[in-house]
């Protein structure tokens, strides 16, 4: 099992295992099936557009599954730009989306009515789509992150929420797996900061937590001007080494979850953690070139992670 040391590790659990209190599913809307299949199309569309290591991992699973993550992937896309591309004002945005997409009636917008409908058919409980919602809303209002344990709660919103989801989507065999999502949650966001750090500073946003950039002496106007020094490289290995500890720690949840669904959810998490590897064959130098891993450095990488999900103790 996991372990929780932290005051903030133990708060992001509470707030897991809340949205399974008192929960009840939602009822299928029963859509036309010409218009559910379009809506599920689409979905394929937009994932396969904004994210090649998403669309290929979830071509991984059942065909039922696979559509159904690239719907919540296509809803959490879409729940992003409306606040980052927002067509007027954005809490006002944010506010219709989070209305429809937790509304049980029939809809013309394909990612809702897909949406919806992944919703019903996996019971994937209403409170992490509002938690979601509230932590993409977070980019409204806040730019900075004094601390790890503040940054953590905002990982949680927009990322940890994803992974609870998926797992109801993949199927597990007991609550246990909730903390593993979790862990895996915060790897995937903790890589997309270090990715996007010069994106972000465009956005008007540092996510690095302001404790961190103190510590090894790299000031705001250093990512301003994309300075590629010692501090640096070093802020950066650290980030590094954490995001890595949370990939390690989540991996024994791949065993929990049903067998159809570790090999997908195992090369969502491994192409995703190579992010790491390309930032450090390239001295941290995130300013000037977006880290990613090739599609051949992917294939190549895939029979090493099927062996590797196939070892995982049978937890189901």
């Amino acid at each position: 099992m996991t372990t929780w040391t932290s005051t903030w590790e133990r708060d992001l659990l509470d707030r897991a295992q809340q949205a399974l209190e008192g929960w009840e599913p939602v009822h299928a809307i029963a859509p036309i099936p010409a218009e559910l299949e379009h809506a599920y199309a689409h979905c394929a569309d937009v994932t396969a557009e904004n994210s090649r290591t998403f669309y290929l991992a979830s071509g991984l699973l059942p065909p039922a599954k696979r559509m159904a993550a690239r719907s919540l992937y296509a809803f959490c896309r879409v729940s992003d730009e409306t606040v980052d591309r927002p067509a007027g004002d954005a809490q006002a945005c944010l506010d219709d989306w989070r209305q429809r997409v937790l509304s049980t009636a029939a809809s013309s917008d394909p990612v809702v009515l897909a949406w919806a409908d992944t919703r019903a058919r996996y019971h994937i409980p209403r409170l992490y789509v509002e938690q979601l919602l509230e932590g993409v809303g977070y980019d409204l209002v806040q730019t900075r992150y004094r601390t790890f344990s503040e940054l953590a709660e905002y990982c949680y919103g927009v990322a940890c929420t994803v992974g609870l989801m998926s797992m109801h989507i993949t199927g597990f065999s007991s609550m246990a797996a909730i903390p593993y999502a979790i862990k895996l949650g915060m790897a995937l966001q903790l890589t997309n900061i270090l990715r996007d750090v010069a994106e972000d500073w465009k956005a008007g946003r540092v996510y690095l937590p302001q404790e961190d950039l103190d510590a090894f002496d790299v000031s705001e106007d250093d990512i301003a001007q994309g300075l590629l020094t010692d501090r640096w490289r070093s802020l950066m290995e650290f980030q590094i080494t954490r995001a890595r500890q949370f990939y390690a720690q989540s991996w024994p949840g791949i065993a929990m979850l049903h067998p159809d669904g570790r090999f997908a959810i195992a090369a969502a998490s491994s192409l995703y953690e190579a992010i790491l590897d390309d930032i450090l064959a390239h001295r941290c130098d995130v300013f000037h070139r977006r880290a990613h891993v090739t599609a051949l450095g992917k294939a190549r990488r895939l029979p090493f992670i099927w062996l590797r999900s196939q070892r995982q103790p049978n937890s189901a």
